[in-house]
């Protein structure tokens, strides 16, 4: 059952799709919101049974309005406060990074504020094609993260960073795609069915290859040492999986290959 103000997590073949769901704020993500999204992205991390996770907005009309300004009185009220929202923010955000699995963010609608950095946080974003990123945090008076504002420069650079918070003016979907910032724009009919496509793809392929390269993308973007270390122990491996034999194995036989992640 959906709760309004909570999240929801739907699992079928191997795909896991977590629902921010908050329709009587469009979406807004709620302080205990933030706490169920990190505990997730922390479950997920140890699950074999999952090969991608999808990130999206309840409904079929926006992604989310960001933060839920509600929260803010009590929770965002003074400046250690505000910093302590801020951190709970980030620290969820990159929890979302760090899940070994790919992830896809499925944008319908307006993906905005925190909601933006929710979506940056994933690999890859689908949208539809009337969505738009925005982040109106000039028109509220609230200072912007440096460290998610270092988000939106990673993934739809500096130009277009400055762009959107100096106006707080709407990035349609498909300007963000010929950015390279969405990977896939569809009619607003056919962009969840695009999304599953491009999951079950995913899932379709060795799961250790796919966590090896997404840790080696992670280290060299970020270059850090510590994440390299890991990157080259997971892609070595993976050379040592039955996966790789059972890949093998297929090619010769002309069969479709069956990897368990083992």
């Amino acid at each position: 059952m959906k709760v309004p103000g909570d999240i929801h997590v739907d699992m079928v073949d191997g795909i896991a799709t977590l629902r921010l769901v908050n329709p009587a704020r469009r979406n807004a993500i709620s302080t205990a919101m933030w706490h169920k999204v990190a505990a997730f992205a922390e479950d997920v991390r140890g699950r074999r049974d999952v090969r991608v996770v999808i990130l999206r907005g309840d409904g079929e009309s926006i992604f989310s309005a960001g933060a839920d300004i509600s929260d803010f009185a009590t929770a965002r009220s003074g400046e250690g406060q505000a910093r302590a929202y801020d951190d709970l923010v980030e620290a969820t955000c990159r929890k979302i990074e760090a899940i070994p699995q790919p992830t896809i963010g499925l944008i319908f609608g307006g993906c905005m504020g925190a909601g933006a950095s929710v979506a940056a946080s994933c690999d890859l974003r689908v949208a539809a094609e009337d969505s738009f990123f925005a982040v109106p945090a000039a028109k509220l008076g609230l200072g912007y993260d440096p460290r998610g504002i270092a988000r939106f420069i990673r993934v739809f650079g500096a130009g277009t960073t400055r762009q959107v918070l100096f106006t707080a003016d709407r990035l349609p979907a498909t300007r963000a795609y010929a950015l390279g910032a969405v990977h896939t724009v569809a009619p607003t009919a056919e962009v969840e069915a695009a999304t599953f496509t491009l999951a079950r793809q995913i899932a379709g392929n060795a799961p250790l290859t796919i966590t090896a390269a997404k840790a080696a993308i992670s280290a060299i973007t970020s270059d850090n040492s510590n994440l390299l270390a890991r990157a080259e122990a997971l892609y070595a491996a993976a050379d040592a999986s039955a996966d790789y034999a059972e890949g093998r194995n297929a090619f010769a036989e002309k069969r479709p290959p069956v990897f368990t992640g083992s």
